[in-house]
């Protein structure tokens, strides 16, 4: 057996290899060359191009924050604060620093009114931001603030308050969380009332608290007050006969429009059903529809005094022109227009005071459809005000190349044709101007609008007045209508409701007038959907609501009485009891 020879580290044979000369040296000078390129690129970002760690730098401690713009207030006419911006807090968590242990999140949770599993939930994602609750009262805010929670904090921001609630709701509309206009006035004046945020700089620290403030960057630019048309007591009066109306009645809705006749300006707008914008738990499509200026329907009789004037404006007739209604039945083709009493010989004016569909109808058949259709578009049927409320209708205005001879017949009383609440209040204001139709403003007018388009003469609209006059004077078909004092001039309308293609026996009440008759200045028009209890004639359900509004108008806006005011009057308030007709 050969001997192992003991060989040590030391004298390792393979340490007896020397290294090749030029290793070291390249070892050498790589090492040389990565110093100096780590020193050139230090002086590059040092000294050159400094910006990249600043910007990183910043990135991990500075942090711009939003500075919310105050949203204007929206006033009534007289100043009076409809809408208003309150500061609130939200509450907010960075879920990976929020550890809390389970009597802290119960605590929260109370504080919050929130389930205790919603707000693990929301602590368990994995973001680095997270609303817990928003829109918090400042009170409920400090309490949490106390706790002291890690991870958990609150930033400023702002909610709408309505302080006429449900009677400036579908005026008005509402704000989201967002503080952003989403219905109503709130929508269609957003960009104004909104304003626009600022911004300032501030150091946090790793948990999102602010360590110091760096300064502003750039200011809110608050947002601007606007001023509406809008009479607050015209329109509490207004919304408190209209809910008397629709409780007396069983109505299914309604609404009621008040204008200045002289400067177009809307100084009421209600609607039933209403709700409360401060608090919208439970809302439906149908109390959020600012009917008045969205629902459009078949307005009925309340159109007869347009294609009267149109038919003494062309000389077809006079104020006492005699015209035969025959036994009250009118054949038109395959179909029968009727009235619902049989009335003979008639005069325009009683035509106009009785409700006469035959005597209208016989008016109307002196013109050609274009005629005819060419007033109803003159009037705003089928177009857009253009107000800018969000959701206004049209109407509906068929070609008048279209008509058949029962269709033109129809229209004359308002059936054929739909038309919103509002357009009926624009129109007629042509008879509360001497003939001359202005726009319709939802914002305050700072004069009276002197002219518009004309639509009728100054002696055709004298002449129609009188007519409508009779309309609320016994024998008249709304008697219930009259206003202590005043002289009202109007006209009622009852109109079957159309479902499908079918007429039934649902009906819509109308009424729309003017006060003072020898100057006016107001023109209140009433709409009552559906109403069930016995009475759906316009004089008996739209008339006392249009007489309780346009007196409590008249006498907030100190207008003088143009009559004298009858010891029967005073004792009945006005009215009596009569069956309105159509």
């Amino acid at each position: 057996m050969k001997k192992r020879r003991n060989v040590t580290f030391n004298h390792n044979p393979l340490l007896d290899k020397g290294l090749p000369v030029w290793r070291p040296r390249v070892v050498l000078l790589a090492l040389l060359a990565g110093s100096f390129a780590l020193v050139a690129r230090a002086g590059y970002l040092q000294g050159v191009n400094n910006e990249f760690l600043q910007a990183e730098g910043k990135q991990r401690y500075s942090r711009v924050i939003e500075i919310p713009a105050t949203r204007g207030k929206i006033t009534d006419r007289h100043g009076t604060v409809l809408a208003a911006s309150t500061p609130v807090k939200s509450i907010w968590a960075i879920p990976s620093d929020a550890e809390l242990k389970p009597a802290q999140v119960r605590e929260l949770a109370s504080l919050l009114d929130m389930d205790v599993r919603d707000l693990d939930r929301r602590l368990a994602r994995n973001t680095d931001f997270s609303y817990l609750k928003r829109q918090v009262p400042p009170g409920i805010a400090e309490k949490v603030e106390a706790l002291n929670l890690p991870g958990i904090h609150e930033h400023r921001e702002y909610r709408r308050y309505y302080p006429g609630a449900e009677v400036m709701s579908h005026v008005l509309g509402f704000t989201g969380v967002d503080d952003k206009g989403q219905e109503g006035t709130e929508l269609a004046f957003d960009e104004q009332l909104s304003g626009k945020p600022g911004s300032r700089r501030v150091i946090k620290d790793r948990r999102g608290r602010i360590v110091e403030d760096a300064g502003s960057i750039k200011k809110p630019q608050e947002g601007q007050d606007i001023a509406l048309s809008i009479d607050a007591k015209i329109q509490y009066l207004a919304y408190a006969a209209l809910q008397e109306a629709i409780s007396v009645h069983n109505a299914k809705a309604g609404g009621v429009v008040v204008l200045d006749a002289r400067t177009g300006e809307v100084l009421a707008m209600v609607n039933a059903p209403t709700y409360n914008p401060n608090n919208r738990g439970s809302l439906t499509g149908a109390q959020l529809r600012n009917r008045a200026l969205t629902d459009t329907f078949e307005p009925g009789s309340v159109l007869k005094p347009f294609i009267a004037g149109l038919a003494i404006e062309r000389g077809k007739v006079r104020f006492d022109t005699v015209i035969d209604t025959g036994e009250g039945r009118l054949t038109i083709g395959n179909a029968t227009i009727s009235d619902t009493h049989r009335h003979g010989l008639m005069t325009v004016a009683e035509v106009i005071q009785k409700s006469s569909n035959i005597g209208i109808v016989r008016m109307a058949m002196n013109f050609e459809p274009k005629e005819m259709w060419s007033l109803y578009d003159s009037l705003g049927f089928g177009n857009s005000l253009r107000t800018g409320f969000p959701g206004e209708a049209g109407g509906r205005l068929r070609p008048a190349e279209h008509w058949r001879p029962i269709e033109q017949a129809t229209m004359a009383y308002g059936h054929g044709i739909s038309v919103s609440l509002m357009q009926l209040a624009h129109a007629y204001m042509a008879f509360a101007r001497d003939g001359d139709l202005v726009p319709v403003s939802l914002t305050r007018a700072e004069a009276p609008q002197l002219s518009g388009q004309r639509i009728f003469s100054p002696q055709t609209v004298r002449e129609l007045r009188a007519m409508m006059e009779m309309v609320t004077e016994e024998g008249g078909t709304a008697t219930q209508a009259r206003v202590p004092g005043y002289r009202v001039a109007g006209k009622t309308g009852t109109a079957h409701k159309l479902e499908g293609a079918k007429y039934t026996d649902k009906y819509i009440a109308s009424f729309v007038g003017l006060a003072p008759a020898s100057d006016p200045r107001l023109v209140v028009a009433v709409m009552i959907d559906e109403p069930r209890n016995k009475k759906y004639y316009g004089g008996q359900v739209a008339g006392p609501v249009f007489s309780k509004v346009m007196a409590g108008a008249l006498r907030a806006m100190s207008i003088p009485p143009d009559a004298p005011i009858t010891p029967m009057q005073v004792a009945q308030g006005g009215k009596t009891e009569t069956q309105e007709k159509m």
